[in-house]
Order: structure tokens, then C-alpha cells, then sequence
């Protein structure tokens, strides 16, 4: 884990870097896609060489933060479930703009971000205002077919 540069990007976005900052950042950082705050408990309950008691309220805190500052982005995968990944440099606080289509994988049940497939222009009527919009697609992903 390079500390510095992520306790750099935490600072950048006025988030003071705790142990647990780190960590948490550091596991979405080498997720393989999106993953959910059991995925993120699992991860720190099954790496023993860690000394810092895991809470699971607290990963809970730690992660609803990196949301509101634009370090980390929320998915409904479709059943309830959210999950959580690392957002583009372009995000800010209360402003994600890496709107990119997310999949869900039936197989596997891991979801990705597809960042190259942009979420398509949504028109609504005069008097609609969209604050957050979520594409997610289902299917079976590449490593599964």
C-alpha cells in the first residue's frame, strides 16, 4: 500500500487519513470491481497481520464518507445490496461525475464498473431534477462465460 499518495488524495478531498481511511481505501483501491461493506469486513476479518479492530459501523462511517466527498461511489446491484467503488479524479464533494454503466455479473455476483460505457442522456419533463442516476446491467460478465 503507498500510504503517502493515499493519505495525499484523501487530503485533497479534506478527509483526514486514519489508519482506517487507509485501509479502507486501500481495499476498494485493489478490488477488482465494486464490493460491498460484507466484502470490505470479510477482507479485514481474513488479514490477520492487521491490529486494528474491525467495526463494522465504523467501515460503515468510513465508507458513507469517501461517498460524500467524491472518493467513492454507491451501486444497487439490482437485489439490495450495495456496493462500493473508487470514483475518478473529477468527483467532488456531493458532485460524482464518472456516471458510467455498472454490471452485475449472475454467476459470479461481482459487479464492475464499465467506465468506457457512458450512462446515455436522460430527458425528463420541465420540473424533474435528477440528483443521482444508476444504471446497473445484469448478466454473466467475461470470466464466467
Amino acid at each position: 500500500m503507498d500510504t503517502d499518495l493515499i493519505e495525499d488524495r484523501l487530503q485533497e478531498k479534506k478527509i483526514r487519513p486514519t489508519a482506517m481511511r487507509l485501509l479502507v481505501y486501500n481495499i476498494l483501491k485493489e478490488a477488482k470491481g465494486a464490493i460491498s461493506l460484507t466484502d470490505i469486513e470479510t477482507m479485514f476479518l481474513t488479514n490477520s497481520s492487521l491490529e486494528i479492530p474491525v467495526d463494522r459501523t465504523t467501515i460503515y462511517r468510513t465508507v458513507k464518507t469517501f461517498e460524500k466527498k467524491g472518493v467513492a461511489h454507491a451501486i444497487e446491484q439490482g437485489n439490495g445490496v450495495m456496493a462500493y467503488a473508487l470514483c475518478q479524479s473529477n468527483c467532488q464533494e456531493n458532485q460524482h461525475k464518472d456516471q458510467h454503466l455498472h454490471f452485475y455479473c449472475e454467476r459470479c455476483k461481482k459487479t464492475s464498473c464499465l467506465r468506457d460505457q457512458q450512462i446515455p442522456n436522460v430527458s425528463l419533463p420541465t420540473g424533474y431534477q435528477i440528483h443521482d442516476l444508476n444504471f446497473t446491467a445484469k448478466g454473466i460478465c467475461d470470466q464466467c462465460v
